[in-house]
């Protein structure tokens, strides 16, 4: 972005950049496809599997949080393969922890999921 480009412009270029990034994540990245396709089709799942709007939130935060650690965990890969195709002790490590944050934000929408809709069902 250029120096000087402030209020509307600079929201202007913000979005445009944040669409691209969109883009580019599900052009090049099968697992960003994949949790935005399941974050999809679980969409309509919200209003009948929450109670209210604290529910609703809940699910829809759990894949949102899914889909955003997935995207910063994109960058940190993208930003080591840049770097160079050497195996490097701290790019495996960098990748290796970015996978763990997906890891920990699958299992943390994978329990909102789970006890939202034990909840229903067993009350």
């Amino acid at each position: 972005m250029k120096p000087g480009h402030t209020g509307w412009r600079h929201l202007v270029h913000s979005t445009r950049y944040s669409l691209k990034g969109l883009k580019a994540a599900w052009r090049h990245e099968s697992a960003f496809r994949q949790e935005l396709t399941l974050c999809l089709l679980l969409l309509p799942l919200v209003w009948w599997v929450g109670d209210g709007p604290v529910e609703w939130i809940l699910l829809l935060g759990s894949c949102a949080i899914v889909l955003i650690v997935e995207l910063l965990n994109s960058a940190i890969e993208s930003v080591v393969d840049r770097i160079g195709p050497e195996r490097h002790e701290l790019s495996g490590r960098a990748k290796d922890l970015g996978s763990a944050a997906v890891m920990l934000s699958l299992l943390l929408a994978g329990l909102t999921w789970l006890l939202l809709l034990g909840q229903k069902f067993f009350g």
